[in-house]
């Protein structure tokens, strides 16, 4: 064998395939750690190499790839908008390179997701939390405990002896409280789906709870809360007769809608409830802030940079007016319409919405458990992203994608064309149930 094919063999071997998950997931969740510790060009400097690495796997395996299923259309229109967004910003070089952040962890969750199937990124995801918030607890006993002094450069501030609230590796307690959140989702599939013993499945499901408790986030509480109604609504639709399941799925839906409804006319009491009222005020000060600018360029935005990070107007404008520094919006929905107006915003509620609808059904479908933890998690960046803007960047956009793409592998109209030109019989998932056990 020529070295050439046996550099091919070893990329698109499943071996490889394990490895580069792991080590993309454990450089996404540890993003805020190593640009602290090292520079943000490092980390850029990884995820570019884990990008060129993943395009290449996936060279390596073109044979078994559809070109047509290779990403959603949604995605591939919303990261499009984001680089044609160059042509009207202020600042083209940031704008271009805030792109090519967006495209890198993009194409490294469309490499995940077309090299492993959903148990094995579970699997993947669990694994590499178990450590990281094993890891973080750890240090907030060490420096909330036992030395009783703050970690500034881990940015631990060491509160852990107080009750909270708690940092570990991911910068802020909101950061915290939504990837112990994610882990929830994630222990609990491993655990229902036998990928992991019972000792480490409570184990696993102790430490996320902890976490999150710890973390005294709002915003834990309510994803908490989100995901609970979620799970309960998803396990009655599975257990419903088919014949019945479509009359479900519509009462369910206007359950949703009257629940929405009451939450926002009930906003203020309940923000009480959660003890927010800092919080929320801040966050309403900035919103209506961004308002005014988004008033301004409604349509198009004042083009993609991400976080905000490199002193572009309007952001470093906006932190002046309201005397803060503030490196997102606090909210993805109107960090969208502030970078990429009404049409990038169209884009990915529509990318984000049929997303969830299509894996959904599919969960309330299939019979295996592991089908569940996509529409969670996608529900789970919705919510979330109403209070942060992080599943914009970093690993939040890596598990978006990720789950998009997952989403589109189904119930797709690509699916019925790669059928109509092969003359298989199209499915609702390229996976087989049977891989629960799979260990």
């Amino acid at each position: 064998m020529t070295p050439r094919r046996q550099l091919l063999s070893l990329l698109a071997s499943a071996e490889f395939a394990r490895a580069y998950t792991l080590t993309s997931l454990t450089a996404a969740f540890l993003s805020y750690l190593i640009a602290r510790l090292m520079s943000p060009v490092t980390l850029a400097t990884i995820i570019s190499a884990l990008s060129i690495i993943g395009l290449v796997m996936l060279i390596a395996r073109r044979a078994e790839l559809s070109l047509l299923r290779l990403a959603p259309t949604s995605l591939l229109g919303f990261i499009t908008v984001a680089l044609v967004s160059v042509v009207w910003s202020e600042n083209r070089w940031d704008t271009f390179t805030g792109w090519l952040t967006l495209l890198g962890y993009a194409i490294i969750a469309v490499t995940i997701g077309h090299v492993r199937d959903t148990l094995q990124t579970v699997r993947a995801i669990g694994d590499t939390l178990r450590w990281l918030l094993s890891i973080s607890l750890g240090m907030e006993i060490l420096s909330g405990v036992l030395l009783d002094t703050p970690f500034a450069i881990f940015g631990i501030e060491g509160n852990l002896a107080f009750g909270g609230p708690i940092q570990g590796l991911f910068g802020t307690r909101n950061m915290l409280g939504f990837i112990a959140v994610i882990a929830l989702i994630t222990f609990v599939v491993e655990w229902r789906t036998q990928s992991i013993t019972h000792t480490v499945g409570v184990f696993s499901v102790s430490l996320g709870a902890l976490l999150a408790l710890f973390s005294a986030s709002p915003t834990a509480l309510v994803l908490a809360a989100t995901v609970g109604a979620a799970t309960s609504a998803l396990a009655i639709i599975r257990h419903t007769p088919p014949s019945y399941r479509i009359t479900a799925q519509w009462v369910l839906g206007a359950l949703v809608a009257v629940a929405m409804v009451l939450a926002f006319a009930l906003r203020r009491r309940i923000i009480r409830v959660l003890d927010a009222d800092s919080d929320f005020s801040l966050r309403a000060d900035l919103w209506d802030m961004a308002l005014d600018f988004i008033a301004q360029q409604p349509v198009t935005g004042y083009g993609w940079f991400g976080a905000w990070e490199r002193g572009e107007y309007p952001f470093t404008y906006i932190n002046f007016l309201l005397g803060e520094q503030h490196r997102s919006a606090l909210n993805a929905y109107f960090d969208i319409l502030l970078q990429l107006g009404w049409i990038g915003l169209v884009l990915f509620l529509v990318m984000g919405g049929v997303a969830i609808v299509r894996s959904w059904l599919v969960a309330g479908m299939r019979r295996s458990v592991v089908y569940a933890w996509t529409p969670l998690v996608l529900i789970t960046l919705a919510v979330e992203s109403l209070f942060e803007s992080s599943t914009l960047t970093g690993v939040g956009w890596l598990l978006l994608v990720l789950c998009v793409l997952r989403a589109g592998q189904s119930r797709s109209w690509r699916e019925n064309t790669d059928a109509a030109h092969t003359g298989a019989i199209p499915t609702l998932h390229p996976e087989s149930d049977t891989r629960d056990t799979d260990r």
